[in-house]
């Protein structure tokens, strides 16, 4: 089950809506139902993506955070330029197909912490477009073994990051 709460995020526990109108409202899925609704909402986002393969042991909530958020959010400022660094360089063609690159999934192998600053500067990660990147996520959250996550929201902004806790 995913509580997934499309158009919210939450700063340091507060709700902070992220969509001015037409809010929608929050709801707990099923994988499958959840799947069918976060992934249009992905691969329509026409903005740069860094995501983190969420740790399976200990995940519950696997949101997007804006860059423009990310100091209120807490993210620690070497992290934050590590992320911004990476986005605004993001460019060439997704590794599976010839599409403009959109997305940078880094794996556990790569960073398998939000602390480790160095390694989202250094990491190669994957580079992906929309549709590749979308998949990419999709399939990382389904290999979740009896995972419920508490919260999980859709993108907004210019760019951003899918950060676990």
């Amino acid at each position: 089950m995913a509580g997934f709460a499309p158009d919210t995020l939450y700063l340091r526990g507060k709700k902070a809506a992220r969509r001015a109108s037409g809010r929608r409202p929050e709801v707990s899925l099923c994988r499958a139902c959840l799947f069918g609704l976060l992934g249009p909402e992905l691969e329509r986002y026409g903005g740069r993506v860094a995501a983190f393969e969420p740790d399976s042991a200990s995940v519950s909530q696997y949101f997007f955070l804006g860059a423009q958020d990310f100091a209120e959010a807490g993210l620690e400022s070497q992290v934050a330029e590590a992320i911004e660094g990476r986005l605004s360089h993001l460019a060439g063609e997704c590794e599976v197909c010839a599409r403009p690159v959109k997305w940078l999934w880094f794996s556990r192998r790569d960073v398998e912490s939000l602390d480790q600053a160095d390694r989202i500067a250094q990491s190669p990660g994957e580079l992906l477009c929309a549709a590749h990147g979308t998949d990419r996520l999709c399939r990382a959250l389904g290999a979740l073994p009896d995972a419920n996550l508490f919260y999980l929201n859709a993108p907004y902004g210019d760019s951003g990051a899918y950060v676990w806790i």
